[in-house]
């Protein structure tokens, strides 16, 4: 069925989809409307230049909202009748945005490519743009970027170039110190801008290309049994007798409270709880920071996030996850499970407690997100499959849990350990050893 003349009413129909879609007016040919998965929705206009094998060009006219169906008709003629005349209005558009300065595209960048990201990676990325890439890039036109140019931008942020340390807010401080971590995850967005720059004509090729960025370090830390007990009766303590205080050395004395080095104290219980889930569901601290009391299901073992790093997703808990959250005190009129200070918000970070913990359990390196690759890792060494854990995890893609993958080896290091086992005892001359069996086929078997 052919579409219709574009209406206001049209146009207040569409609903987004999973990936972006173009209504194409039936009354003026070439003209439309692009539909985000966001929701926000642009006036398109698409035309060739010199003939039917010639490549088609699409112009963005504007934002629907700024303005109307008619006006943006009214652009979209203009646009046409010059494209008849000859004149390519993308290409044009194209070499003057290929003059802006790298600061320019990056607020358009911020502007119109994240329609995707979330609030968040939206929030991080503004602050390595301002950061790091508008103090060492920010003057350079878009055309004259290289790929040197990237290359030393790496190396100067690393070397701490951007370095800085100043005051934001009335008690407020940035911290920005650089490093190799940091280097690399700003060239990264770098280069994503420059898709953006590409995609939309202002360049040709992108600088970002064949730029060997630094590895991660991550550090991945990964749990071990002993660690875990060493965990819990920290934990244990804190909620009972509470942790013993800790000084510096060179704290001076006219600052300590009075007995100071008999004092104890007992950190906050829905902090503790907070700690207990996050290594008990694998999730990240802030789903559990944002768990609402609403967003449980206590009858079936459910959490349902509306919100996370993958978007909205149900996390299946365990029993002793569970029994946390059923035994947590609820505070009147604060829907949040983990609370704070402020009535009505949950609490905001878990950094001081954590570093009380760590510090009296002996585990100095441990992070939080330590806690839900320990998850991770021994849900991959029970044998149950990266496919389950990646599940549990709420992975996106299957890459993300292939990092654990040296833990799902375990069951094929047992079979191995058997093996050379029973070879071993056989060559000793043990009276076990003297029959070997196979481990998939039964004994004295020749297969």
């Amino acid at each position: 069925m052919a579409n219709g003349k574009l209406t206001k009413s049209t146009v207040d129909g569409l609903e987004p989809r999973p990936s972006d879609y173009v209504q194409w007016c039936g009354q003026l040919p070439g003209f439309g409307i692009r539909v985000r998965p966001s929701g926000s929705k642009s006036f398109i206009v698409q035309y060739r230049i010199g003939g039917r094998n010639s490549p088609t060009r699409k112009v963005t006219v504007g934002t629907y909202g700024k303005l109307t169906v008619e006006q943006a008709r009214e652009a979209a003629k203009a646009i046409l009748a010059k494209a008849e005349l000859g004149e390519d209005v993308a290409s044009d558009r194209a070499k003057r945005r290929a003059e802006l300065t790298v600061a320019q595209l990056c607020d358009e960048y911020l502007a119109e490519g994240c329609d995707r990201k979330k609030a968040s990676t939206i929030a991080t990325d503004t602050g390595r743009i301002e950061r790091h890439i508008k103090p060492l890039l920010g003057r350079k036109r878009v055309s004259e970027v290289t790929r040197g140019d990237v290359e030393k931008f790496m190396r100067d942020v690393a070397k701490g170039a951007t370095a800085t340390d100043e005051k934001t807010r009335k008690f407020g401080r940035a911290i920005v110190t650089g490093g190799k971590g940091t280097a690399t995850r700003t060239v990264r967005l770098l280069g994503g801008i420059f898709t953006y720059a590409v995609d939309r004509g202002y360049i040709e090729t992108n600088p970002r290309l064949g730029v060997k960025v630094y590895a991660d370090g991550k550090g991945e830390r990964f749990l071990s049994a002993s660690e875990i007990e060493k965990l819990g009766e920290t934990l244990r303590l804190a909620e009972t007798d509470g942790l013993p205080w800790q000084f510096n050395d060179g704290a001076k004395a006219k600052h300590r409270p009075v007995n100071a080095e008999n004092q104890r104290e007992k950190l906050c219980p829905h902090a503790i709880a907070a700690i207990r889930l996050l290594l008990l569901t694998g999730c990240r601290a802030g789903e559990i920071l944002n768990l609402k009391w609403k967003d449980i299901d206590f009858d079936r073992g459910f959490i349902n996030l509306p919100d996370s790093k993958t978007g909205s997703k149900p996390v299946l808990i365990g029993a002793p996850a569970l029994q946390i959250l059923a035994t947590l005190p609820r505070i009147a009129d604060n829907p949040y499970v983990i609370v704070g200070s402020k009535p009505k918000e949950p609490r905001s970070d878990l950094k001081r407690p954590w570093a009380r913990v760590t510090a009296h359990a002996g585990l100095p390196d441990l992070r939080l997100h330590d806690l839900r690759h320990s998850y991770a890792s021994i849900g991959a060494a029970s044998g149950m499959g990266l496919t389950i854990v990646g599940k549990l995890l709420g992975h996106a893609s299957p890459a993300t849990t292939a990092r654990y993958s040296h833990f799902a080896d375990d069951p094929l290091r047992r079979a191995s350990d058997n093996i050379a086992g029973q070879i071993a005892a056989a060559l000793g001359g043990s009276k076990a050893g003297a029959e070997i069996i196979p481990i998939t086929g039964k004994a004295g078997s020749n297969g």
